[in-house]
């Protein structure tokens, strides 16, 4: 060992991270973190009527659940690659494989507790570990959140402006207000195009962080991925239903149901999703059979996923321990 290294060695730990109360209070945040993970599942199990579940899904035929579970894997696998769309933005060079992990995981914690646990935090702590600074990561993450909801705004605009679902009369949008916004959001998705492949100004400063508008084509494929993961997330639905609404219509529902949940703030959107395909579609369909679609689609493409990311995670966690454990000791010795 040089004696530069030994100086290194001997110095003490600097910040948060040489307090002694900071090991601990990693330990507990982590705990209490998987408690909630745990309660969460404990809590969507426990509102389930496990024996109209079994009921239900010994009802569908084979082909048609193994059908949903494809697309169910189909959008999650479609999802880890938007952050692909972030490597290229940022010119990193973490692997395919591990980007696309870090983005599952991200996105399933996102859809179960909420954007700023999955979505935001898991990004910075998962990234922060493979080496990537803040002010990429932060690129990566506005890029991928762009990604769904710009596609969102595209897909919705077409649903909402031209196959606009029949609201209740009591909704305080009705119909005509839906199908409005369907225009403006169409119109919204258009302008952000129409920015990205022809504005002059490419860079923009946002709370201290600069932001570089994507390319056109880069833009384009955002719109494409993002439009396309909605439409395999109403496929999945609109499959779980067996076909007996139309396409059209299953699609709107989900897309009003996702901004319900996200107003409404709640973990998984817990009772927000059926209420709105309730609302809305228990004149078409019993309601027995819609809410059996529904908590197959939760189990199919928010709980089974939840604990595939949770392991997942906990195996990058301890893999990630292990090589700085073992890069420790090299540097010791």
């Amino acid at each position: 060992m040089t004696a530069a290294s030994a100086v290194r060695g001997a110095a003490p730990k600097s910040g948060i991270t040489g307090k002694p109360w900071w090991p601990w209070l990693k330990r507990i945040a982590t705990l209490v973190f998987f408690s909630l993970v745990a309660w969460l599942l404990v809590e969507q199990g426990r509102a389930i009527e496990w024996q109209e579940v079994f009921t239900a899904l010994r009802a569908y035929p084979p082909a048609l659940l193994m059908g949903a579970v494809a697309l169910g894997a189909l959008s999650l696998g479609l999802y880890s690659c938007f952050d692909l769309l972030g490597r290229h933005y940022t010119g990193h060079t973490l692997p395919t494989p591990t980007v696309m992990l870090v983005t599952f995981i991200s996105y399933v914690f996102n859809l179960n507790l909420g954007s700023l646990v999955g979505g935001v935090a898991f990004r910075y702590r998962l990234y922060s570990r493979l080496k990537l600074d803040t002010a990429t990561i932060t690129r990566v993450l506005t890029l991928s959140m762009l990604t769904n909801w710009i596609g969102y705004l595209f897909l919705g605009g077409l649903v909402f402006g031209f196959y606009t679902p029949e609201l209740p009369p009591d909704w305080k949008i009705g119909s005509g207000g839906l199908q409005i916004l369907g225009f403006v959001l169409l119109a919204g998705s258009m302008a952000y195009l129409l920015l990205c492949a022809l504005s002059r100004q490419r860079s923009f400063t946002l709370r201290g962080h600069r932001l570089d508008l994507p390319s056109g084509r880069l833009a384009l494929l955002q719109v494409a991925l993002g439009a396309a993961n909605w439409l395999i997330m109403s496929g999945l639905m609109f499959l779980l239903l067996q076909q007996k609404v139309a396409f059209p219509t299953v699609a709107g529902v989900l897309l009003v149901a996702a901004v319900a949940g996200v107003v409404a703030h709640v973990p998984a959107g817990l009772g927000v999703l059926e209420a709105v395909f309730v609302a809305l579609l228990s004149h078409q369909i019993p309601t027995h059979q819609l809410l059996a679609a529904l908590v197959a689609y939760r189990v199919i493409y928010y709980l089974v996923p939840l604990v595939i990311a949770t392991v997942a995670y906990l195996v990058t966690e301890a893999r990630a321990k292990s090589l700085a454990g073992g890069a420790a000791q090299t540097s010791a010795g």
